[in-house]
């Protein structure tokens, strides 16, 4: 059976934290979807549309890995896509304890169980949202790019 974990979330693979992190984890899986969480009701800085293209252009060259948008329960959807993990990325220890609190929820309530990673040091400071701040004022984050 083929093992496929889901890297869910507001994916926004904007650095290269979350890049390092997904190509990583093929080591450990078969396959990783990158799951797009949107919510319909709620505006964001780029349409799903624009946030699918871009992640699907950094990993054109990776056929094991493919995209997909889902709304509502991350566990909902991993079941669905018959995954046996999620996978999880942090940049910080305020992200850690907030998702490894989740990781216990998630198998209180699905059964699936949760791989936190931790980004590469180079990049645990870098926030997608601060890099996609800095491209809206045209600054060059070449250097913090995939």
């Amino acid at each position: 059976m083929e093992r496929k974990a889901i890297f869910a979330g507001t994916f926004d693979p904007y650095t290269r934290g979350h890049h390092s992190i997904a190509m990583r984890a093929l080591a450990m899986f078969d396959k990783i979807v990158i799951a797009i969480g949107h919510n319909s009701e709620k505006s964001a800085m780029s349409t799903l549309e624009e946030r699918i293209a871009a992640i699907s252009r950094l990993y054109a060259e990776e056929p094991r890995i493919e995209i997909a948008a889902y709304e509502g329960l991350t566990t909902d959807f991993a079941k669905a896509q018959q995954a046996c993990c999620l996978l999880r990325g942090v940049r910080s220890v305020k992200d850690f304890e907030y998702e490894r609190d989740l990781a216990d929820i998630n198998r209180e309530i699905s059964g699936i169980e949760t791989l936190i990673m931790v980004s590469e040091p180079q990049y645990a400071a870098i926030s997608s949202s601060v890099v996609r701040e800095l491209m809206r004022y045209g600054k060059d984050v070449s250097k913090l790019l995939p």
